[in-house]
């Protein structure tokens, strides 16, 4: 069963085939419960005092804090489902998630060959691995790791995701794109942004944020522009999540935020 204990892994088999086990995996997901993963709390909240929120009692959406700017999307002709739209730069940074905001870390575990985060594709996952944690940071966000122990469980982990009932998850690595992409139809309940990447065709429950040099959108399908491990640095990465952030705090969901 997954592991938050970090380990390399990449996804096997086809879309089709991560298609037909979502099916089960949903039937799963209504017997696993909390029970499907054991997961690690990473980051908690720091600016808004001890979180009490739990299943079932998560902050409403009227209590976010703060407003977007003119300029992030037009209210009256709001973006289509999976539509992608381009924010003016800095018009999100009045967003902030309500106080005792509970995000899961999707991702991976992707590491590169000696660890120290240096290796080109493996470095652009924890570039936003550390993205989010230290907006979490920031924000007083409680952030849960969950992680695959191998390429088998995969698909479990995205359950597991779901099954922590948290105000968003947040998947990180392109590895994660199409298990995400096979569960999230049967989790329409549950909110996704995906950061760095996309999802080819997202319900209205996935949301992505993404640059020029990002996009990666599943295998077989390339990146929607040329990827460049090198645009994934700590000052985009950050501007991204928050933009992403936003757009799923303010009802933008199922659409691509693209970030400059």
């Amino acid at each position: 069963m997954p592991s938050p204990a970090p380990r390399s892994t990449s996804l096997l088999g086809s879309t089709s085939l991560l298609a037909g086990l979502a099916v089960i995996g949903a039937g799963a997901l209504l017997l696993a419960g909390c029970s499907a993963a054991t997961s690690t709390t990473t980051a908690t909240s720091t600016t808004g005092g001890t979180s009490t929120t739990g299943p079932g009692t998560h902050p409403s959406s009227a209590a976010v804090a703060g407003t977007l700017t003119d300029g992030f999307a037009d209210p009256s002709a709001p973006p289509a489902p999976e539509a992608t739209f381009s924010p003016s730069p800095g018009s999100w940074d009045g967003a902030h998630p309500p106080r005792g905001y509970r995000v899961v870390l999707l991702s991976s575990g992707e590491v590169d060959a000696d660890g120290d985060g240096e290796d080109g594709e493996a470095a652009a996952p924890r570039t936003l691995i550390d993205a989010v944690d230290r907006w979490a940071d920031t924000e007083g966000v409680t952030v849960t790791r969950v992680q695959p122990r191998s390429s088998s469980e995969v698909l479990d982990t995205v359950l597991a995701a779901v099954a922590e009932e948290p105000d968003l998850v947040i998947s990180v690595g392109n590895d994660m794109v199409d298990p995400v992409a096979a569960i999230t139809p049967s989790a329409l309940h549950q909110q996704f942004l995906v950061l760095g990447a996309e999802i080819a065709e997202p319900t209205s429950n996935v949301t992505a944020a993404d640059w020029t040099g990002a996009g990666f959108r599943g295998e077989g399908l390339g990146a929607a522009s040329h990827h460049d491990p090198t645009t994934f640095t700590a000052e985009r990465a950050g501007r991204a999540l928050r933009a992403g952030v936003a757009a799923v705090l303010h009802g933008f969901n199922g659409t691509v935020v693209w970030v400059a």
